[in-house]
C-alpha cells in the first residue's frame, strides 16, 4: 500500500497542529525533546495489517498512521518489532518506546498498566470458524471446541469473562502479533475456531473465503495507540493530531485504503477469485508487470481490471465483439497497435496503453487516485460520457473533479431530463460506477492474497 491517498490531507493537518513533541523514551522525556531528537520510537507487532517489511520497507495500517503522525511533526520513525502483546506492553512500561501502535483494544486491564491515546477505530470481537467444520451458534456450544486465541489479547480476556457463566469453555493462548495466523489455522482445520476483530476478519476472508462468523462475542470496542504516560506532552499531541486528522478525513482515508475496498462479502465470488489467483494469474503476471512499467499504474491494478473484464480468460469474447484478457474493441486494438486481441501479452500491453492514454487525456485538475478511477470509468463507458457527467456536476455546483461526485452523477445519464441536455446523450451510467467499484474490490482482494 502507498501513502499517496492521504499525503495531501497530511499537509493540511500539519498546518493546523499547534503542539510539538518528545525525546528519548525514558521517565524524563518530553515530547519537545523527541522532536528535537528527530526520531519517534514505535513498538509494534508483526502482522500484515500492523507492521511488516514489504520490498524492504515498513508496511501496514498502523505503519501508515504512524508515518502520517511522524511526518506532521518532522520526525523519522524507528519501529521496534515485539514478539507478542505481552512483550510489547512490558517494553512500553519499561520506557523502550514512545508509542505502541499494534491494533490494541482499550480495556480496563490494560488501562491499569499503560495509557491510551484517542480511539481511531471501532471493532467487534467475532468468533471465527470454518464453513462445514465445527462451529458454535451459542455460547453454550463453545464447550468442546478446539479454540485458540492470541496470547494476552483482549480476545483471551473476553473468553475468560465468558468462562464465569460458561465453565465448559476451554481455549489455548498462542503468542502471535495478530489473529491472522490463527485465522489461517482455522481455515486449514488445525483448530476449530478463534476470535478476531471484525476488520481483521474482513481482511482475512479475502484470502480464506471459507471462514464464517457465527457469533459476535462483544459489543463495539475501540482501538488506540498506547503510551507509558511518562512522556510529557505526548498525550496532548496525540489528542490534537487525531482530532485534526479526523476532521480532515485523514484517518478515514487510510482506513479506506486498507479495509474499505472489499465491499460486501460474496462467498461464491471470493472463493472463485482466490482459486483463479492460484490457477490462472501466474500465467499472465509477467505481462501485467511488464505493462505497468510503461504506465502510471501498479501491475495489481491492471490485473484487477483484466479480471473484471475477462476473469483472466485470454479467449473471452462478448456478444458485441470485444475480445481478449482486456476485452478490446477492434478499433481500440488497432489504435494501440494490437494485431491479435487473443494474444494475452498484446492484450495486456494494449489495454494498459489505452488506459494510460485515457489517464493522460483527463483534465489536470483531476488528481490522485480520483484520476485513476476516472480513467477506468472512461475505459468502460467512453471519455465523452465522462465529459458529459462532469458538465452535469458543474451545473449542479458540485466538484466535477471528484470521483465520489461522479459516482452519483454518472447514473443521471440514464434519465432523459439529463442526457438530452449533453453532447453524447444516453449512457448506462450505473455500469462505470459498478465497474470501478469491482476493480477496486478485486485490487484489494489481490493485495490481501499476494502478501
Amino acid at each position: 500500500m502507498t501513502l499517496q491517498t492521504w499525503a495531501g490531507l497530511a499537509i493540511a493537518v500539519s498546518a493546523l497542529l499547534l503542539v510539538q513533541c518528545s525525546g528519548p523514551a525514558n521517565e524524563d522525556a518530553t515530547f519537545n525533546a523527541v522532536v528535537d531528537g528527530g526520531e519517534l520510537v514505535v513498538l509494534t507487532l508483526p502482522g500484515e495489517t500492523i507492521y511488516e517489511r514489504r520490498n524492504g520497507e515498513p508496511d501496514g495500517f498502523e505503519v501508515d498512521l504512524v508515518s502520517a503522525f511522524a511526518s506532521d511533526h518532522g520526525l523519522s520513525v524507528r519501529f521496534r518489532e515485539m514478539r507478542d502483546i505481552g512483550a510489547l506492553i512490558e517494553a512500553l512500561e519499561n520506557g523502550e518506546g514512545h508509542l505502541a501502535a499494534a491494533n490494541l483494544t482499550i480495556n480496563e486491564v490494560r488501562s491499569e498498566r499503560i495509557s491510551f491515546g484517542p480511539a481511531y477505530k471501532n471493532v467487534r470481537e467475532r468468533l471465527v470458524c470454518r464453513r462445514g467444520g465445527e462451529r458454535a451458534r451459542s455460547l453454550e456450544e463453545l464447550a468442546g471446541l478446539r479454540l485458540a486465541v492470541v496470547a494476552d489479547s483482549s480476545h483471551a480476556e473476553t473468553l475468560r469473562r465468558l468462562q464465569q457463566d460458561h465453565p465448559g469453555i476451554e481455549f489455548d493462548e498462542r503468542p502471535a502479533g495478530s489473529a491472522l495466523p490463527l485465522l489461517e489455522a482455522v481455515d486449514r482445520g488445525r483448530i476449530d475456531c478463534t476470535v478476531a476483530d471484525s476488520h481483521i476478519v474482513a481482511f482475512a476472508r479475502q484470502r480464506h473465503p471459507e471462514l464464517i462468523t457465527p457469533l459476535n462475542l462483544s459489543e463495539e470496542s475501540t482501538l488506540a495507540w498506547a503510551h507509558s504516560g511518562r512522556v510529557d506532552g505526548l498525550a496532548e499531541a496525540l489528542d490534537q493530531w487525531f482530532a485534526e486528522a479526523h476532521a480532515f478525513g485523514l484517518i478515514e482515508e487510510i482506513e479506506e485504503d486498507w479495509f474499505g475496498d472489499f465491499g460486501a462479502f460474496d462467498y461464491v465470488e471470493t472463493a472463485r477469485f482466490v482459486r483463479r489467483i492460484e490457477n490462472r494469474l501466474p500465467r499472465f503476471r509477467r505481462y501485467f508487470r511488464d505493462a505497468a512499467e510503461e504506465t502510471p499504474f501498479e501491475w495489481e491494478l491492471l490485473a484487477a481490471q483484466a479480471y473484471q473484464e475477462s476473469h483472466w480468460d485470454p479467449h473471452a469474447e462478448s456478444p458485441t465483439g470485444v475480445r481478449g484478457l482486456m476485452m478490446l474493441t477492434l478499433p481500440t486494438a488497432e489504435r494501440v497497435g494490437v494485431t491479435d486481441r487473443l494474444d494475452p501479452r498484446q492484450s495486456v500491453e494494449g489495454g494498459a496503453a489505452y488506459l494510460a492514454d485515457l489517464y493522460d487525456r483527463l483534465p489536470e485538475t483531476i488528481e490522485g487516485e480520483d484520476r485513476i478511477w476516472f480513467a477506468l470509468a472512461a475505459y468502460n463507458v467512453g471519455m465523452g460520457h465522462i465529459y458529459d457527467a462532469r458538465l452535469l456536476a458543474e451545473r449542479q455546483g458540485r466538484d466535477k473533479d471528484s470521483w465520489e461526485v461522479m459516482e452519483q452523477v454518472l447514473p443521471l445519464l440514464t434519465r432523459p431530463e439529463y442526457y438530452s441536455t449533453v453532447r453524447y446523450g444516453y449512457a448506462r451510467g450505473h455500469e462505470p460506477v459498478r465497474y470501478v467499484e469491482r476493480i477496486r474490490t478485486y485490487r484489494a482482494m489481490l493485495d490481501a492474497n499476494l502478501r
